[in-house]
């Protein structure tokens, strides 16, 4: 997937500015696509030159002027094809995960803090992704978000993303809990 796809879905509902995607992309879109804020302002230049994306500049006082992006009908067009395509199945490409198959010809206390850090790291994701589900939510339930949410996308991957930074907080705690008994401190 290439990151115009995700710029485009993270713009289909309003318009935004380069600075307000790249706060989006770190509090929610994090959980399934990464872009450093050098790579996004590159990205929306280039979307539109090609004419997926119209922009309109907004005078700000003690500020400097900012653009606000919106797709266009061509963009829209691209979202469309994009989402009836086939996805490719989702592989795993994780540094960590290659250290632990290295790990009988590593340092153990190295990867054992890279394993805790990861698992920071992932609690820290967790609670994010946790607090902007809540508000989605507001006081509603999940079922009745789900009769009546207009915002069934940011919920799905928001659940993703939550029980995706679950699965490596457990895993986390299994690989340390092995180590432990296999090469205590």
């Amino acid at each position: 997937m290439a990151l115009r796809n995700a710029l485009l879905a993270a713009l289909a509902d309003r318009e935004s500015s380069g600075y307000d995607l790249a706060k989006k992309f770190s509090s929610s879109v994090a959980n399934f696509w990464t872009a450093t804020p050098q790579q996004l302002y590159r990205e929306l230049e280039k979307m539109e030159a090609e004419g997926l994306l119209s922009a309109r500049l907004v005078k700000q006082d003690k500020r400097p002027d900012k653009r606000l992006f919106s797709v266009t009908g061509v963009g829209r067009a691209a979202l469309l094809a994009f989402s009836r395509r086939s996805p490719k199945p989702t592989t795993v490409r994780d540094e960590l995960l290659v250290q632990v198959e290295a790990l009988a010809h590593g340092d153990v206390a190295s990867v054992r803090a890279s394993i805790e850090d990861h698992r920071e790291a992932s609690r820290s994701r967790l609670k994010g992704y946790e607090h902007r589900l809540c508000d989605i939510l507001g006081d509603r339930t999940d079922d009745e978000f789900l009769a009546t949410g207009n915002r069934l996308g940011p919920y799905l991957t928001l659940q993703r993303g939550i029980s995706f930074e679950r699965e490596n907080i457990a895993w986390a705690e299994l690989a340390l809990g092995v180590l432990a008994r296999r090469y205590p401190l």
